[in-house]
C-alpha cells in the first residue's frame, strides 16, 4: 500500500492507497511543531480503525508547502513505518515545467499538474482553493505553463475581521441574496459574489492568452460551492491531489 500525504498551509491530508484504489484518507490541522510521536498516534488510530496494518505500507510519498513540518513528517515516516518518503520536487515529475525558476513552484501545483495530464484533457486551467486560491496553466502540451496566485478565501475573511474591530468573521456560505440586510449578509455576499467574479474575470483573461479553449478543473474544500454558480468551472475534483501523488509514484516505479 502506498501513504500519500498532503501537507498544506491548513490542513494535511493522510490517504491510504490499495494498488490503484483509494482505502481511506484523513486531515488534521497542519502545524509545524506536531511531532513524529504525535503523528503516529494520529495516523494509528485510523489506521486500526479502518483495519490497516502499519506494516502494509511499501511506501509515502509526499506533497509539502510546509517546510517547517517537512523534518517532523520523515521522522514520523522513518521511525514508525521504517520506510524513506518520498518528497516531490520538480525532477520528480513526469511535467515540463516552463518558468523562469522551476524550483519556486508550489509541489502541489505541480502534483495537480500531474494528476491533469494524467487524468483529463488538455489545455486546462486548474483553480485549487486553499490557503490561497491559486489558477494554474497545463497547456496542449502537458507542460505546467505558470498560474495566478490570489488570497484564499478564509485568509481573505480573517484579514478583513482583524483589521476592521466592528466586523464580525463570517463563514463563507452563499447568501439568500446579493443585497445584505445586516452586516454578515452583506459580509457573506462579499464574499461569495466577489470570488465567484474573481474566479471568472481570472478565467476569462487566462483563457484569452491560450490559443485553445482550457478545460476548467476545480478542486479544494470550497469547490463544490463556487462550482454552482460559476459560469466557467467544467468539473470538480476533490481528490485531484492525491490522484496526482499516485501517479508521481507511479511514473518513478515504471508502473501503468
Amino acid at each position: 500500500m502506498l501513504l500519500a500525504i498532503d501537507i498544506g498551509n491548513t490542513n494535511t491530508v493522510f490517504a491510504v492507497y490499495d494498488g490503484d484504489i483509494l482505502r481511506e484518507d484523513w486531515r488534521c490541522v497542519t502545524e509545524a511543531a506536531r511531532s513524529p510521536d504525535e503523528y503516529a498516534a494520529f495516523t494509528g488510530r485510523l489506521f486500526d480503525l479502518a483495519g490497516i496494518e502499519r506494516t502494509q505500507i511499501a511506501a509515502v510519498i509526499v506533497s509539502s508547502v510546509v517546510p517547517e513540518a517537512d523534518f517532523q513528517i520523515r521522522g514520523f515516516c522513518r521511525k514508525y513505518l521504517e520506510r524513506e518518503p518520498i518528497f516531490v520536487t520538480p525532477d520528480k515529475v513526469n511535467v515540463e515545467i516552463d518558468l523562469d525558476r522551476p524550483e519556486e513552484v508550489g509541489a502541489d501545483r505541480l502534483v495537480n499538474a500531474v494528476a491533469v495530464k494524467a487524468f483529463y484533457r488538455t489545455p486546462a486551467i486548474v483553480i485549487d482553493f486553499g490557503t490561497a486560491t491559486t489558477f494554474d496553466v497545463i497547456d496542449a502540451r502537458g507542460a505546467y505553463a505558470g498560474g495566478v496566485i490570489a488570497p484564499g478565501i478564509n485568509l481573505s475573511i480573517h484579514a478583513l475581521h482583524s483589521a476592521a474591530s466592528k466586523l464580525p468573521r463570517v463563514s463563507v456560505t452563499k447568501p439568500e441574496r446579493v443585497i445584505g440586510k445586516n452586516t454578515v449578509q452583506a459580509m457573506q455576499s462579499g464574499v461569495y459574489w466577489g470570488y465567484t467574479g474573481l474566479i471568472e474575470g481570472i478565467v476569462q483573461k487566462i483563457s484569452e492568452d491560450m490559443k485553445e479553449k482550457p478545460l476548467i478543473l476545480a478542486t479544494g474544500g470550497l469547490a463544490l460551492l463556487f462550482a454552482t454558480d460559476s459560469s466557467v468551472i467544467d468539473e470538480v475534483d476533490g481528490q485531484l491531489t492525491l490522484k496526482g501523488l499516485l501517479q508521481i509514484y507511479k511514473d518513478m516505479n515504471g508502473r501503468k
